[in-house]
């Protein structure tokens, strides 16, 4: 299945052939490739090459850095087809989906190559007479970025072109369920940096492997910034031992976002954002929408609406004339089946949810997507379930509305959907959305390269992609330059 397209994009036959490591795509469970995960020990060998190309590369002008992205982001126009293929068979996703993930490394490229003329700082007025201040930024180290299955390569490439023109090198573990589009991308990027022809040796490396390389990661004083992209688990584990050693981390956790549906909507833009941002990717989104806060004099209409448009997602192989492709395994699917009983428990009326095409694909896991209305925000509303389950709440009050908003662990993604613009710009002011995003008569899914991404809460705090994300990483450094012959003292202090 996948033999030609890795090999069209650079990559070696040995590497997805002669592992123990089993690769399986979710359209059919089958198995289509193998792969030899690294051990701790590997993994320290290659933060020493990467500490190395940093002194390097620190050194190189940031507008010479950005040439490097500049010639990555056109190797992946030229197979933007062929990724984005590998990223529908490896991680399901339907094929414009795979093409917009391609799409978004694209931009990201193209962003971070104008960056690299804009790393700026501040000049700051002195106190002192004869003295003047400035802020400058520095590359920081050694970048580690671990990233999740359901978005395999735009998060990886959203820290490195950040991180390669900060004068940064990179080392990225990718999830083990998908490990070719990853070989596949460091392939491209080896091509990029044949291309360039100035770059040091182990730049960006990738590292194939279980928990046992993460932690190597994560644990390593060498790798000052950790971007950890998945689980508030995962989040949990290296938040503190990344602290621990004092090194800095980029948190992209769970995502528990929600739509208020107001009754000046235009419903007909609302059940079309609920629609993508709901089922889109199969529910697996960090910023997939999972609950619906609806007005009750609406919100029986607003159901009605919703399971007929659900009755109409076509769900199959995502590489054909699909909207809705596989989950992951089948443990998203045991998942996705336990929070549904679990709604029913707490008194909600399901609809839809059930598995699909389990004749024609017994080792695969399509489903059906669901509607759970639910009496409260009761606990597994509160949980984060990656798979298409939309929780439906009623509201009187706006402000209950925005307290139910906000009454949950994660602070990821929002919306509103109003034509009442008291309630679009409370929603987006300070006593409004909790959340790092938050949009008007728009998703929740979707965000743009040029927005800094990320959320608050269990979420993580972290930020990536565009606006100032690329602060993280650098280094700050004040300076202070006395241009005088005195030696005054700031505040005014005295020393004879």
């Amino acid at each position: 299945m996948v033999d030609g397209l890795l090999q069209s994009l650079g990559v070696a036959a040995s590497a997805y052939t002669d592992g123990d490591h089993p690769v399986h795509t979710p359209i059919d469970g089958s198995r289509i490739a193998s792969v030899t995960l690294e051990n701790k020990a590997q993994v320290l060998a290659k933060i020493d090459v990467a500490q190395k190309a940093f002194l390097a590369w620190r050194d190189v002008p940031a507008p010479r850095r950005g040439e490097l992205v500049r010639l990555f982001g056109e190797v992946l126009r030229e197979h933007k087809a062929q990724l984005g293929e590998l990223v529908s068979i490896e991680a399901g996703k339907i094929t414009q989906e795979g093409l917009g993930e391609v799409q978004e490394m694209i931009d990201i490229c193209d962003f971070a190559v104008g960056l690299s003329r804009q790393l700026y700082g501040l000049t700051i007025a002195s106190e002192r007479p004869g003295h003047h201040m400035r802020e400058t930024w520095h590359p920081l180290g050694v970048v580690g970025v671990i990233s999740a299955f359901n978005f395999p390569v735009a998060v990886w490439a959203w820290n490195t072109a950040l991180a390669l023109v900060c004068g940064d090198a990179v080392l990225w573990k990718p999830s083990e369920k998908t490990p070719l589009t990853a070989l596949a991308c460091q392939a491209l990027f080896e091509k990029a940096l044949k291309q360039f022809g100035e770059a040091p040796e182990g730049l960006c490396q990738l590292v194939l492997g279980d928990r046992e390389a993460g932690e190597a990661l994560v644990d390593d004083p060498r790798v000052p910034l950790v971007s950890a992209t998945g689980s508030t688990r995962m989040g949990r584990e290296v938040g503190p031992r990344v602290a621990a050693r004092f090194g800095r981390s980029i948190l992209e956790l769970g995502g528990n976002n929600a739509m208020i549906l107001a009754p000046s909507a235009d419903l007909d833009l609302a059940v079309r954002g609920i629609l993508f941002s709901a089922v889109g990717t199969a529910g697996q989104r960090c910023t997939t929408l999972r609950r619906v806060i609806v007005h009750a004099s609406i919100k029986d209409e607003v159901v009605a609406r919703v399971k007929a448009a659900y009755g109409k997602v076509r769900i199959g192989d995502p590489r054909k004339d699909n909207l809705v492709g596989p989950l992951i395994d089948k443990a998203s699917f045991d998942a996705m089946q336990g929070a549904l009983a679990k709604a029913r428990d707490e008194g909600g009326q399901v609809f839809g949810g059930e598995r699909q095409l389990a004749d024609q694909y017994p080792n695969a896991y399509y489903v059906s997507p669901a509607i759970a209305e639910m009496p409260v925000q009761s606990e597994v509303v509160r949980h984060e379930t990656f798979a298409p389950i939309l929780y439906v709440l009623a509201y009187d009050d706006f402000e209950e509305a925005l307290r139910l908003n906000n009454e949950v662990p994660q602070g990821l993604s929002s919306c509103i959907f109003t034509t009442d613009l008291r309630e679009a710009e409370r929603f987006q002011s300070a006593s409004g959305s909790d959340c790092g995003i938050a949009n008007v008569n728009i998703g929740t899914s979707g965000a743009e390269i040029g927005g800094a991404f990320g959320g608050e809460k269990e979420t993580g705090g972290g930020r990536e992609s565009g606006s100032d994300a690329w602060k993280a990483y650098m280094r700050r450094q004040t300076n202070t330059v006395n241009y005088s012959r005195e030696l005054p003292l700031a505040q005014g202090i005295v020393f004879d």
